[in-house]
């Protein structure tokens, strides 16, 4: 199967949803948006949004994390 063609809007709308909780996400937690989708598929889509700049990986160096571009609190300590 391939993904709907609001795919990116429904991992957006996922995010604020849940934003008021959460900042970050583990992959697995997007798997639930596309349940009838294999974990390539999806963890493909969420490279692609990651490339386009819309979402970012963060890592705690054990865990690593995806969330909104500049998001969270981690946002204004990047890079220094």
């Amino acid at each position: 199967m391939a993904l709907p063609d609001n795919a990116k809007e429904m991992v957006l709308d996922y995010i604020e949803k849940k934003s008021k909780t959460k900042s970050k996400f583990y992959l697995k937690d997007f798997y639930t948006i596309f349940p009838d989708e294999g974990p390539r598929t999806v963890k493909n889509f969420i490279n692609k949004l990651v490339g386009e700049g819309i979402l970012e990986y963060w890592s705690s160096g054990s865990s690593t994390m995806i969330g909104l571009k500049g998001a969270g609190k981690q946002a204004g300590a990047e890079g220094e």
